[in-house]
Protein backbone atom coordinates (compact mmCIF):
# COMPACT_ATOMS: atom_id res chain seq x y z
CA UNK A 1 0.00 0.00 0.00
CA UNK A 2 2.77 2.42 0.94
CA UNK A 3 4.66 1.52 -2.23
CA UNK A 4 1.58 2.40 -4.28
CA UNK A 5 1.34 5.77 -2.53
CA UNK A 6 5.03 6.50 -3.22
CA UNK A 7 4.59 5.52 -6.86
CA UNK A 8 1.65 7.89 -7.30
CA UNK A 9 3.68 10.69 -5.69
CA UNK A 10 6.66 9.96 -7.94
CA UNK A 11 4.69 9.95 -11.21
CA UNK A 12 2.50 12.96 -10.33
CA UNK A 13 2.42 15.41 -13.26
CA UNK A 14 4.40 13.07 -15.51
CA UNK A 15 3.19 11.77 -18.87
CA UNK A 16 0.16 9.48 -18.69
CA UNK A 17 2.12 6.36 -19.65
CA UNK A 18 3.86 6.60 -16.26
CA UNK A 19 0.72 4.89 -14.86
CA UNK A 20 2.01 1.74 -16.59
CA UNK A 21 4.28 1.31 -13.55
CA UNK A 22 1.18 -0.02 -11.73
CA UNK A 23 0.42 -2.77 -14.24
CA UNK A 24 0.79 -6.36 -13.12
CA UNK A 25 1.50 -5.43 -9.51
CA UNK A 26 -0.46 -6.38 -6.38
CA UNK A 27 -0.77 -3.94 -3.48
CA UNK A 28 -1.73 -5.09 0.02
CA UNK A 29 -4.17 -2.92 1.99
CA UNK A 30 -5.30 -3.70 5.55
CA UNK A 31 -8.48 -5.51 4.42
CA UNK A 32 -7.86 -6.40 0.79
CA UNK A 33 -5.41 -6.74 -2.07
CA UNK A 34 -5.55 -4.54 -5.17
CA UNK A 35 -4.12 -5.73 -8.48
CA UNK A 36 -3.94 -3.85 -11.78
CA UNK A 37 -4.27 -6.38 -14.61
CA UNK A 38 -4.24 -3.74 -17.32
CA UNK A 39 -3.40 -0.04 -17.25
CA UNK A 40 -4.60 2.23 -20.02
CA UNK A 41 -1.95 4.18 -21.93
CA UNK A 42 -4.10 7.23 -22.57
CA UNK A 43 -6.92 8.94 -20.60
CA UNK A 44 -9.18 8.65 -23.64
CA UNK A 45 -8.56 4.92 -24.11
CA UNK A 46 -10.57 2.12 -22.56
CA UNK A 47 -10.27 2.32 -18.75
CA UNK A 48 -7.78 0.35 -16.69
CA UNK A 49 -8.83 -3.01 -15.28
CA UNK A 50 -8.24 -3.91 -11.65
CA UNK A 51 -9.38 -6.47 -9.13
CA UNK A 52 -9.85 -6.35 -5.38
CA UNK A 53 -9.56 -9.57 -3.42
CA UNK A 54 -10.77 -10.03 0.17
CA UNK A 55 -9.85 -13.23 1.99
CA UNK A 56 -12.84 -15.16 3.30
CA UNK A 57 -11.47 -15.06 6.84
CA UNK A 58 -12.23 -11.34 6.63
CA UNK A 59 -15.24 -11.32 4.25
CA UNK A 60 -16.92 -14.19 6.16
CA UNK A 61 -19.61 -15.13 3.66
CA UNK A 62 -21.20 -18.36 4.93
CA UNK A 63 -20.73 -21.35 2.58
CA UNK A 64 -24.53 -21.60 2.33
CA UNK A 65 -24.50 -18.31 0.37
CA UNK A 66 -22.26 -19.65 -2.42
CA UNK A 67 -22.83 -23.42 -2.49
CA UNK A 68 -24.26 -25.02 -4.65
CA UNK A 69 -23.45 -23.23 -7.90
CA UNK A 70 -26.83 -21.52 -8.37
CA UNK A 71 -26.26 -19.74 -5.05
CA UNK A 72 -22.77 -18.72 -6.12
CA UNK A 73 -24.20 -17.23 -9.33
CA UNK A 74 -26.93 -15.40 -7.41
CA UNK A 75 -24.49 -14.06 -4.80
CA UNK A 76 -22.08 -12.80 -7.45
CA UNK A 77 -24.97 -11.12 -9.23
CA UNK A 78 -26.21 -9.52 -6.00
CA UNK A 79 -22.77 -8.20 -5.02
CA UNK A 80 -22.30 -6.75 -8.51
CA UNK A 81 -25.56 -4.84 -8.08
CA UNK A 82 -24.48 -3.62 -4.64
CA UNK A 83 -21.14 -2.42 -5.98
CA UNK A 84 -22.87 -0.55 -8.79
CA UNK A 85 -25.26 1.05 -6.28
CA UNK A 86 -22.55 2.03 -3.78
CA UNK A 87 -20.23 3.47 -6.44
CA UNK A 88 -22.84 6.15 -7.05
CA UNK A 89 -22.90 6.96 -3.31
CA UNK A 90 -19.21 6.73 -2.46
CA UNK A 91 -17.28 7.79 -5.54
CA UNK A 92 -16.80 11.36 -6.72
CA UNK A 93 -17.00 10.26 -10.33
CA UNK A 94 -15.22 11.52 -13.37
CA UNK A 95 -12.58 14.17 -12.81
CA UNK A 96 -10.04 15.46 -15.29
CA UNK A 97 -9.61 14.44 -18.92
CA UNK A 98 -11.31 11.62 -20.82
CA UNK A 99 -12.28 8.77 -18.51
CA UNK A 100 -10.40 10.23 -15.54
CA UNK A 101 -12.00 9.38 -12.21
CA UNK A 102 -14.24 6.64 -13.57
CA UNK A 103 -14.85 3.74 -11.21
CA UNK A 104 -17.31 1.19 -12.56
CA UNK A 105 -18.44 -2.43 -12.54
CA UNK A 106 -20.67 -4.39 -14.87
CA UNK A 107 -24.24 -3.08 -14.62
CA UNK A 108 -26.85 -5.90 -14.53
CA UNK A 109 -30.43 -5.73 -15.79
CA UNK A 110 -33.47 -7.68 -14.61
CA UNK A 111 -31.94 -11.12 -15.07
CA UNK A 112 -29.71 -13.03 -12.65
CA UNK A 113 -26.80 -14.25 -14.76
CA UNK A 114 -23.47 -15.89 -14.15
CA UNK A 115 -20.98 -13.00 -14.24
CA UNK A 116 -17.23 -12.47 -14.18
CA UNK A 117 -17.56 -9.20 -12.23
CA UNK A 118 -17.58 -10.87 -8.78
CA UNK A 119 -16.23 -14.28 -7.80
CA UNK A 120 -16.94 -15.90 -4.44
CA UNK A 121 -15.44 -19.14 -3.16
CA UNK A 122 -14.28 -20.63 0.14
CA UNK A 123 -10.93 -18.81 -0.09
CA UNK A 124 -11.79 -15.28 -1.16
CA UNK A 125 -14.19 -12.73 -2.66
CA UNK A 126 -12.92 -10.95 -5.76
CA UNK A 127 -14.49 -7.93 -7.45
CA UNK A 128 -13.31 -6.57 -10.79
CA UNK A 129 -13.44 -2.89 -11.64
CA UNK A 130 -12.85 -0.49 -14.47
CA UNK A 131 -10.82 2.50 -13.30
CA UNK A 132 -10.14 5.69 -15.21
CA UNK A 133 -6.82 6.80 -13.72
CA UNK A 134 -6.99 10.61 -13.43
CA UNK A 135 -5.18 13.03 -15.72
CA UNK A 136 -5.20 16.66 -16.74
CA UNK A 137 -4.66 16.58 -20.46
CA UNK A 138 -2.16 13.73 -20.66
CA UNK A 139 -0.45 14.48 -17.35
CA UNK A 140 -0.86 12.21 -14.32
CA UNK A 141 -2.97 13.58 -11.46
CA UNK A 142 -1.32 11.60 -8.66
CA UNK A 143 -3.23 13.22 -5.80
CA UNK A 144 -6.57 12.55 -7.48
CA UNK A 145 -5.55 8.93 -8.06
CA UNK A 146 -4.55 8.64 -4.41
CA UNK A 147 -7.98 9.92 -3.34
CA UNK A 148 -9.67 7.30 -5.57
CA UNK A 149 -7.53 4.37 -4.45
CA UNK A 150 -6.98 5.22 -0.77
CA UNK A 151 -10.29 6.82 0.19
CA UNK A 152 -13.09 5.91 -2.21
CA UNK A 153 -12.08 2.33 -3.03
CA UNK A 154 -11.57 1.14 0.59
CA UNK A 155 -14.92 2.66 1.58
CA UNK A 156 -16.61 0.94 -1.35
CA UNK A 157 -15.07 -2.41 -0.41
CA UNK A 158 -16.03 -2.00 3.24
CA UNK A 159 -19.67 -1.47 2.27
CA UNK A 160 -20.02 -4.33 -0.19
CA UNK A 161 -17.55 -7.22 0.13
CA UNK A 162 -17.99 -8.02 3.81
CA UNK A 163 -20.96 -10.12 4.83
CA UNK A 164 -21.42 -8.18 8.06
CA UNK A 165 -21.83 -4.90 6.14
CA UNK A 166 -24.73 -6.11 3.98
CA UNK A 167 -28.44 -6.12 4.67
CA UNK A 168 -28.97 -9.87 4.97
CA UNK A 169 -32.67 -10.06 4.20
CA UNK A 170 -32.52 -8.82 0.57
CA UNK A 171 -29.29 -10.77 -0.01
CA UNK A 172 -30.79 -14.06 1.18
CA UNK A 173 -34.04 -13.32 -0.68
CA UNK A 174 -32.06 -12.75 -3.90
CA UNK A 175 -30.35 -16.12 -3.51
CA UNK A 176 -33.54 -17.97 -2.56
CA UNK A 177 -35.47 -16.43 -5.46
CA UNK A 178 -32.85 -17.59 -7.96
CA UNK A 179 -32.74 -21.07 -6.43
CA UNK A 180 -36.54 -21.30 -6.53
CA UNK A 181 -36.62 -20.46 -10.23
CA UNK A 182 -33.89 -22.95 -11.03
CA UNK A 183 -35.76 -25.69 -9.16
CA UNK A 184 -39.08 -24.83 -10.81
CA UNK A 185 -37.49 -24.90 -14.25
CA UNK A 186 -36.15 -28.38 -13.53
CA UNK A 187 -39.60 -29.43 -12.32
CA UNK A 188 -41.22 -28.55 -15.65
CA UNK A 189 -40.04 -31.68 -17.43
CA UNK A 190 -41.18 -33.91 -14.57
CA UNK A 191 -44.70 -32.56 -15.05
CA UNK A 192 -44.67 -32.70 -18.86
CA UNK A 193 -44.59 -28.90 -19.14
CA UNK A 194 -42.52 -26.53 -21.26
CA UNK A 195 -43.36 -23.33 -19.38
CA UNK A 196 -45.08 -21.99 -16.27
CA UNK A 197 -46.57 -18.56 -15.54
CA UNK A 198 -47.26 -17.89 -11.87
CA UNK A 199 -50.51 -16.36 -10.72
CA UNK A 200 -50.08 -12.68 -9.83
CA UNK A 201 -47.10 -12.30 -12.18
CA UNK A 202 -46.63 -8.93 -13.87
CA UNK A 203 -45.98 -9.50 -17.58
CA UNK A 204 -45.93 -6.01 -19.16
CA UNK A 205 -42.78 -3.87 -19.06
CA UNK A 206 -42.55 -0.10 -18.72
CA UNK A 207 -41.49 0.32 -22.35
CA UNK A 208 -39.67 -1.38 -25.17
CA UNK A 209 -36.36 -0.08 -23.81
CA UNK A 210 -37.13 -0.38 -20.09
CA UNK A 211 -37.43 -3.95 -18.83
CA UNK A 212 -38.58 -2.97 -15.36
CA UNK A 213 -42.16 -4.09 -14.58
CA UNK A 214 -45.12 -1.84 -15.17
CA UNK A 215 -46.21 -0.52 -11.75
CA UNK A 216 -48.66 -2.94 -10.13
CA UNK A 217 -51.47 -0.35 -10.03
CA UNK A 218 -51.18 0.05 -13.82
CA UNK A 219 -50.91 -3.61 -14.78
CA UNK A 220 -53.33 -6.54 -15.01
CA UNK A 221 -51.63 -9.29 -13.05
CA UNK A 222 -51.72 -12.78 -14.49
CA UNK A 223 -54.28 -15.40 -13.47
CA UNK A 224 -54.22 -18.95 -14.81
CA UNK A 225 -57.29 -20.49 -16.44
CA UNK A 226 -58.56 -23.11 -13.95
CA UNK A 227 -58.11 -25.96 -16.45
CA UNK A 228 -54.41 -25.18 -16.92
CA UNK A 229 -53.58 -24.38 -13.32
CA UNK A 230 -50.78 -26.45 -11.84
CA UNK A 231 -48.69 -26.31 -8.69
CA UNK A 232 -44.90 -26.17 -8.50
CA UNK A 233 -42.91 -26.77 -5.34
CA UNK A 234 -39.85 -24.51 -4.96
CA UNK A 235 -37.40 -25.28 -2.14
CA UNK A 236 -38.06 -22.00 -0.32
CA UNK A 237 -41.50 -20.75 0.68
CA UNK A 238 -44.91 -22.06 -0.20
CA UNK A 239 -46.01 -23.93 -3.31
CA UNK A 240 -46.73 -21.69 -6.30
CA UNK A 241 -49.88 -21.89 -8.43
CA UNK A 242 -49.98 -20.79 -12.03
CA UNK A 243 -50.55 -21.74 -15.64
CA UNK A 244 -48.65 -24.75 -16.90
CA UNK A 245 -48.10 -24.91 -20.65
CA UNK A 246 -47.92 -28.61 -21.59
CA UNK A 247 -45.68 -30.14 -24.22
CA UNK A 248 -47.10 -30.21 -27.74
CA UNK A 249 -48.42 -27.37 -29.88
CA UNK A 250 -49.85 -24.39 -28.02
CA UNK A 251 -51.56 -21.43 -29.68
CA UNK A 252 -51.88 -18.02 -28.02
CA UNK A 253 -54.80 -16.26 -29.70
CA UNK A 254 -56.90 -13.15 -29.18
CA UNK A 255 -57.49 -9.69 -30.54
CA UNK A 256 -54.80 -7.13 -31.20
CA UNK A 257 -53.33 -5.39 -28.12
CA UNK A 258 -54.88 -7.91 -25.71
CA UNK A 259 -51.58 -9.31 -24.43
CA UNK A 260 -50.61 -12.17 -26.78
CA UNK A 261 -47.11 -10.95 -27.60
CA UNK A 262 -46.59 -9.74 -24.04
CA UNK A 263 -47.13 -13.30 -22.81
CA UNK A 264 -44.77 -14.68 -25.46
CA UNK A 265 -42.05 -12.18 -24.54
CA UNK A 266 -42.35 -13.25 -20.92
CA UNK A 267 -41.92 -16.88 -22.00
CA UNK A 268 -38.87 -15.93 -24.12
CA UNK A 269 -37.12 -14.50 -21.06
CA UNK A 270 -38.32 -17.30 -18.80
CA UNK A 271 -35.16 -19.17 -19.80
CA UNK A 272 -33.36 -16.86 -17.31
CA UNK A 273 -33.78 -16.31 -13.59
CA UNK A 274 -35.06 -12.86 -12.59
CA UNK A 275 -34.44 -10.58 -9.64
CA UNK A 276 -37.01 -10.30 -6.82
CA UNK A 277 -39.64 -7.71 -7.68
CA UNK A 278 -39.28 -8.12 -11.44
CA UNK A 279 -42.82 -9.49 -11.72
CA UNK A 280 -41.61 -12.35 -13.91
CA UNK A 281 -39.47 -14.09 -11.29
CA UNK A 282 -41.83 -17.06 -11.28
CA UNK A 283 -42.29 -17.30 -15.03
CA UNK A 284 -40.05 -20.18 -16.07
CA UNK A 285 -39.48 -21.76 -19.47
CA UNK A 286 -37.35 -24.76 -20.43
CA UNK A 287 -33.77 -23.48 -20.56
CA UNK A 288 -33.19 -24.32 -24.23
CA UNK A 289 -36.29 -22.62 -25.71
CA UNK A 290 -35.54 -20.64 -28.89
CA UNK A 291 -37.47 -17.70 -30.34
CA UNK A 292 -37.84 -18.04 -34.12
CA UNK A 293 -38.59 -15.28 -36.58
CA UNK A 294 -38.12 -14.27 -40.21
CA UNK A 295 -34.91 -12.39 -40.89
CA UNK A 296 -34.78 -10.83 -44.34
CA UNK A 297 -31.26 -10.32 -45.59
CA UNK A 298 -29.38 -12.65 -43.22
CA UNK A 299 -26.63 -14.86 -44.54
CA UNK A 300 -27.40 -18.60 -44.53
CA UNK A 301 -24.48 -20.98 -44.93
CA UNK A 302 -25.12 -24.53 -46.15
CA UNK A 303 -28.16 -25.32 -44.01
CA UNK A 304 -30.39 -28.25 -44.92
CA UNK A 305 -33.73 -26.44 -45.19
CA UNK A 306 -35.27 -29.15 -47.39
CA UNK A 307 -37.88 -30.15 -44.76
CA UNK A 308 -39.45 -26.73 -45.43
CA UNK A 309 -38.19 -25.61 -48.83
CA UNK A 310 -37.41 -27.78 -51.83
CA UNK A 311 -37.73 -27.81 -55.60
CA UNK A 312 -36.46 -24.24 -56.03
CA UNK A 313 -36.15 -22.82 -59.56
CA UNK A 314 -32.78 -23.22 -61.27
CA UNK A 315 -32.34 -26.49 -59.32
CA UNK A 316 -30.92 -24.73 -56.28
CA UNK A 317 -29.86 -27.36 -53.71
CA UNK A 318 -31.74 -26.82 -50.45
CA UNK A 319 -30.00 -29.67 -48.62
CA UNK A 320 -26.95 -27.36 -48.42
CA UNK A 321 -28.74 -24.06 -48.92
CA UNK A 322 -26.54 -20.97 -49.18
CA UNK A 323 -27.58 -17.35 -49.53
CA UNK A 324 -25.87 -14.02 -48.84
CA UNK A 325 -29.31 -12.38 -48.67
CA UNK A 326 -31.98 -14.84 -47.59
CA UNK A 327 -35.68 -14.08 -47.95
CA UNK A 328 -38.16 -14.05 -45.08
CA UNK A 329 -39.26 -17.64 -45.63
CA UNK A 330 -35.79 -19.13 -46.24
CA UNK A 331 -34.32 -17.27 -43.27
CA UNK A 332 -37.11 -18.50 -41.00
CA UNK A 333 -36.63 -22.06 -42.22
CA UNK A 334 -32.88 -21.76 -41.58
CA UNK A 335 -33.48 -20.31 -38.11
CA UNK A 336 -35.58 -23.34 -37.16
CA UNK A 337 -33.10 -25.87 -38.56
CA UNK A 338 -30.21 -24.12 -36.80
CA UNK A 339 -32.14 -24.20 -33.52
CA UNK A 340 -32.71 -27.93 -33.94
CA UNK A 341 -29.02 -28.36 -34.77
CA UNK A 342 -27.71 -26.73 -31.56
CA UNK A 343 -30.49 -28.29 -29.46
CA UNK A 344 -33.89 -27.12 -28.28
CA UNK A 345 -37.04 -28.62 -26.83
CA UNK A 346 -39.30 -25.61 -27.47
CA UNK A 347 -39.80 -23.26 -30.42
CA UNK A 348 -41.45 -19.87 -29.82
CA UNK A 349 -43.01 -18.03 -32.77
CA UNK A 350 -45.03 -14.87 -33.22
CA UNK A 351 -47.17 -14.47 -36.32
CA UNK A 352 -46.23 -10.76 -36.43
CA UNK A 353 -42.53 -11.48 -36.96
CA UNK A 354 -42.95 -14.50 -39.23
CA UNK A 355 -43.06 -14.75 -43.01
CA UNK A 356 -46.70 -15.22 -44.02
CA UNK A 357 -45.92 -17.66 -46.85
CA UNK A 358 -43.82 -19.72 -44.46
CA UNK A 359 -46.59 -20.03 -41.87
CA UNK A 360 -49.65 -20.83 -44.00
CA UNK A 361 -50.86 -21.63 -47.53
CA UNK A 362 -54.64 -21.65 -47.62
CA UNK A 363 -57.01 -23.63 -49.80
CA UNK A 364 -57.57 -20.91 -52.37
CA UNK A 365 -53.83 -20.42 -52.90
CA UNK A 366 -53.39 -24.18 -53.18
CA UNK A 367 -56.00 -24.28 -55.92
CA UNK A 368 -54.40 -21.40 -57.84
CA UNK A 369 -50.73 -22.36 -57.36
CA UNK A 370 -50.22 -26.11 -57.52
CA UNK A 371 -47.85 -27.78 -55.07
CA UNK A 372 -45.33 -28.69 -57.76
CA UNK A 373 -44.95 -24.94 -58.42
CA UNK A 374 -44.63 -23.98 -54.73
CA UNK A 375 -41.29 -24.89 -53.08
CA UNK A 376 -42.35 -23.89 -49.55
CA UNK A 377 -43.97 -26.41 -47.23
CA UNK A 378 -45.74 -24.21 -44.66
CA UNK A 379 -44.94 -24.53 -40.99
CA UNK A 380 -48.59 -25.50 -40.43
CA UNK A 381 -47.89 -28.82 -42.15
CA UNK A 382 -44.66 -29.51 -40.27
CA UNK A 383 -45.41 -28.40 -36.72
CA UNK A 384 -46.93 -31.74 -35.68
CA UNK A 385 -44.08 -33.66 -37.32
CA UNK A 386 -41.60 -31.63 -35.26
CA UNK A 387 -43.35 -32.74 -32.09
CA UNK A 388 -44.08 -36.32 -33.14
CA UNK A 389 -40.73 -37.10 -34.77
CA UNK A 390 -38.36 -34.92 -32.72
CA UNK A 391 -40.21 -34.38 -29.42
CA UNK A 392 -39.95 -30.59 -29.80
CA UNK A 393 -42.89 -28.47 -28.67
CA UNK A 394 -44.05 -25.17 -30.16
CA UNK A 395 -45.80 -22.10 -28.78
CA UNK A 396 -47.22 -19.79 -31.45
CA UNK A 397 -48.89 -16.39 -31.16
CA UNK A 398 -51.55 -16.61 -33.87
CA UNK A 399 -54.20 -14.03 -34.62
CA UNK A 400 -54.91 -14.51 -38.30
CA UNK A 401 -55.28 -18.19 -39.18
CA UNK A 402 -57.71 -20.63 -37.63
CA UNK A 403 -56.18 -23.42 -39.70
CA UNK A 404 -53.74 -23.94 -36.83
CA UNK A 405 -56.64 -25.07 -34.60
CA UNK A 406 -56.46 -28.53 -36.20
CA UNK A 407 -52.75 -28.87 -35.39
CA UNK A 408 -52.92 -27.53 -31.83
CA UNK A 409 -53.09 -29.35 -28.49
CA UNK A 410 -53.78 -26.28 -26.34
CA UNK A 411 -55.32 -22.91 -27.25
CA UNK A 412 -54.99 -19.97 -24.85
CA UNK A 413 -56.96 -16.80 -25.53
CA UNK A 414 -55.77 -13.45 -24.20
CA UNK A 415 -58.73 -11.12 -23.64
CA UNK A 416 -58.02 -7.75 -22.01
CA UNK A 417 -54.78 -9.29 -20.66
CA UNK A 418 -56.62 -12.18 -18.99
CA UNK A 419 -55.88 -15.75 -20.10
CA UNK A 420 -58.61 -18.27 -20.97
CA UNK A 421 -58.35 -21.90 -22.02
CA UNK A 422 -60.39 -22.06 -25.24
CA UNK A 423 -59.06 -25.38 -26.51
CA UNK A 424 -62.51 -26.96 -26.59
CA UNK A 425 -64.02 -23.97 -28.37
CA UNK A 426 -61.24 -23.97 -30.95
CA UNK A 427 -61.73 -27.68 -31.68
CA UNK A 428 -65.50 -27.17 -32.08
CA UNK A 429 -64.88 -24.31 -34.50
CA UNK A 430 -62.53 -26.57 -36.47
CA UNK A 431 -65.22 -29.25 -36.65
CA UNK A 432 -67.97 -26.80 -37.60
CA UNK A 433 -65.86 -25.11 -40.25
CA UNK A 434 -63.63 -27.88 -41.63
CA UNK A 435 -60.73 -26.80 -43.77
CA UNK A 436 -60.48 -28.20 -47.27
CA UNK A 437 -56.83 -27.48 -47.87
CA UNK A 438 -54.53 -30.42 -48.54
CA UNK A 439 -51.72 -31.19 -46.15
CA UNK A 440 -48.35 -30.69 -47.81
CA UNK A 441 -46.11 -32.01 -45.04
CA UNK A 442 -45.28 -35.44 -46.40
CA UNK A 443 -44.80 -38.51 -44.20
CA UNK A 444 -42.38 -37.05 -41.65
CA UNK A 445 -40.34 -34.00 -40.77
CA UNK A 446 -37.33 -34.78 -42.94
CA UNK A 447 -33.59 -35.05 -42.52
CA UNK A 448 -31.42 -33.04 -40.12
CA UNK A 449 -27.82 -32.58 -41.25
CA UNK A 450 -25.11 -31.61 -38.73
CA UNK A 451 -22.56 -29.18 -40.15
CA UNK A 452 -18.79 -29.06 -39.77
CA UNK A 453 -17.27 -25.58 -39.54
CA UNK A 454 -13.96 -24.73 -41.21
CA UNK A 455 -11.33 -22.45 -39.66
CA UNK A 456 -11.46 -20.21 -42.68
CA UNK A 457 -13.14 -16.91 -41.84
CA UNK A 458 -12.91 -17.26 -38.05
CA UNK A 459 -9.68 -15.33 -37.50
CA UNK A 460 -10.64 -11.98 -35.88
CA UNK A 461 -7.52 -10.14 -37.00
CA UNK A 462 -7.98 -6.60 -38.31
CA UNK A 463 -4.78 -5.18 -39.65
CA UNK A 464 -2.16 -6.86 -37.46
CA UNK A 465 -4.16 -7.21 -34.25
CA UNK A 466 -7.10 -9.21 -32.98
CA UNK A 467 -10.21 -7.06 -32.92
CA UNK A 468 -13.15 -8.40 -30.91
CA UNK A 469 -15.38 -5.86 -29.21
CA UNK A 470 -19.07 -5.62 -28.41
CA UNK A 471 -20.98 -2.55 -29.50
CA UNK A 472 -24.00 -2.55 -27.21
CA UNK A 473 -26.38 -5.49 -26.98
CA UNK A 474 -26.66 -6.50 -30.63
CA UNK A 475 -23.36 -5.81 -32.42
CA UNK A 476 -19.88 -7.32 -32.29
CA UNK A 477 -16.84 -6.06 -34.14
CA UNK A 478 -15.22 -9.36 -35.10
CA UNK A 479 -12.07 -8.71 -37.06
CA UNK A 480 -13.02 -6.55 -40.04
CA UNK A 481 -16.72 -7.40 -39.98
CA UNK A 482 -19.67 -6.13 -37.99
CA UNK A 483 -21.63 -9.10 -36.64
CA UNK A 484 -25.27 -8.14 -36.08
CA UNK A 485 -27.23 -10.11 -33.48
CA UNK A 486 -30.29 -7.88 -33.63
CA UNK A 487 -32.67 -10.75 -34.31
CA UNK A 488 -31.40 -12.95 -31.46
CA UNK A 489 -34.23 -11.73 -29.30
CA UNK A 490 -33.30 -13.71 -26.19
CA UNK A 491 -30.07 -11.82 -25.65
CA UNK A 492 -30.67 -9.67 -22.57
CA UNK A 493 -27.31 -8.26 -21.43
CA UNK A 494 -24.47 -6.53 -23.29
CA UNK A 495 -22.06 -8.53 -21.13
CA UNK A 496 -23.42 -11.67 -22.84
CA UNK A 497 -22.61 -10.09 -26.20
CA UNK A 498 -19.05 -9.36 -25.07
CA UNK A 499 -18.68 -12.99 -24.03
CA UNK A 500 -20.09 -14.28 -27.32
CA UNK A 501 -17.40 -12.55 -29.37
CA UNK A 502 -14.64 -14.16 -27.31
CA UNK A 503 -16.39 -17.55 -27.21
CA UNK A 504 -16.43 -17.60 -31.02
CA UNK A 505 -12.68 -16.95 -31.03
CA UNK A 506 -12.11 -19.54 -28.27
CA UNK A 507 -14.08 -22.21 -30.14
CA UNK A 508 -12.17 -21.41 -33.35
CA UNK A 509 -8.78 -21.68 -31.65
CA UNK A 510 -9.44 -24.66 -29.40
CA UNK A 511 -11.91 -26.94 -31.14
CA UNK A 512 -12.59 -26.25 -34.81
CA UNK A 513 -11.01 -28.98 -36.93
CA UNK A 514 -11.71 -31.10 -39.98
CA UNK A 515 -14.25 -33.39 -38.31
CA UNK A 516 -15.98 -31.69 -35.39
CA UNK A 517 -19.55 -30.43 -35.76
CA UNK A 518 -20.56 -26.90 -34.79
CA UNK A 519 -22.69 -28.23 -31.93
CA UNK A 520 -19.89 -30.39 -30.55
CA UNK A 521 -17.38 -27.54 -30.69
CA UNK A 522 -19.73 -25.19 -28.82
CA UNK A 523 -20.57 -27.90 -26.27
CA UNK A 524 -16.86 -28.41 -25.56
CA UNK A 525 -16.35 -24.68 -25.04
CA UNK A 526 -19.24 -24.53 -22.59
CA UNK A 527 -17.84 -27.52 -20.73
CA UNK A 528 -14.62 -25.54 -20.27
CA UNK A 529 -16.56 -22.51 -19.05
CA UNK A 530 -18.51 -24.61 -16.54
CA UNK A 531 -15.27 -26.20 -15.29
CA UNK A 532 -12.93 -23.20 -15.30
CA UNK A 533 -15.17 -20.13 -15.30
CA UNK A 534 -15.72 -17.35 -17.82
CA UNK A 535 -12.07 -16.22 -17.64
CA UNK A 536 -11.13 -19.17 -19.84
CA UNK A 537 -12.51 -17.42 -22.95
CA UNK A 538 -10.42 -14.25 -22.55
CA UNK A 539 -8.14 -13.95 -25.60
CA UNK A 540 -5.38 -12.23 -23.63
CA UNK A 541 -3.30 -14.34 -21.26
CA UNK A 542 -3.40 -13.13 -17.65
CA UNK A 543 -6.29 -10.72 -18.20
CA UNK A 544 -9.25 -11.08 -15.86
CA UNK A 545 -12.17 -9.37 -17.60
CA UNK A 546 -14.97 -8.24 -15.32
CA UNK A 547 -17.56 -7.58 -18.00
CA UNK A 548 -18.67 -11.04 -19.13
CA UNK A 549 -22.01 -12.66 -18.39
CA UNK A 550 -22.85 -16.15 -19.56
CA UNK A 551 -24.87 -16.46 -22.79
CA UNK A 552 -26.64 -19.66 -23.80
CA UNK A 553 -25.25 -22.07 -26.41
CA UNK A 554 -28.27 -21.15 -28.55
CA UNK A 555 -27.17 -17.50 -28.86
CA UNK A 556 -23.52 -18.47 -29.44
CA UNK A 557 -24.61 -20.75 -32.29
CA UNK A 558 -26.85 -17.96 -33.59
CA UNK A 559 -23.83 -15.64 -33.68
CA UNK A 560 -21.71 -18.21 -35.51
CA UNK A 561 -24.46 -18.64 -38.10
CA UNK A 562 -24.64 -14.89 -38.74
CA UNK A 563 -20.92 -14.45 -39.40
CA UNK A 564 -20.56 -13.26 -42.99
CA UNK A 565 -17.25 -15.11 -43.11
CA UNK A 566 -18.56 -18.46 -41.81
CA UNK A 567 -17.27 -21.39 -43.85
CA UNK A 568 -19.02 -24.79 -43.71
CA UNK A 569 -17.00 -27.74 -44.94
Amino acid sequence: MEKLKRTLTRIDNKGYKAYKDLEGKTYTFPDFELCFYYVQGDPFAGPSQAAVRVEQKRAQFPPATYEPKIRKIALGDYLTRELSKQIKRVCKGRRGTGKSGLLAVDSPGQEILERSSVTVNKEYVEARFFIGLPARGRKVLGKQAEEMLFTELPELIKRTLFFSALDRNPLINHIKTAENQESMRNELREKGLVAFVANDAILPRRSGVDQRPLPRDQAVTFTSPPSLEVELSPPHGEKILGMGIPGGITLIVGGGYHGKSTLLRALERGVYNHIPGDGREYIVTVEDAVKIRAEDGRRVCKVNISPFIDNLPMKVDTTTFFSEDASGSTSQAANIIEALEIGTSLLLLDEDTSATNFMIRDERMQRLVEKNKEPITPFLDKVRDIYRDLGISTVIVMGGSGDYFDASDTVIMMDHYYAYDVTGDAKRVAEDYPRNRASEGGEGFGELTPRIVGKKGLDPVKGKKKKISAKGLYNIQYGAQNLSLFYLEQLVDAAQTRAIGDIINYVAEQYINESITLKKAIDLAFHDIYEKGLDVISPFYGEHPGDYSLPRPQEVAGAFNRLRSLHIK
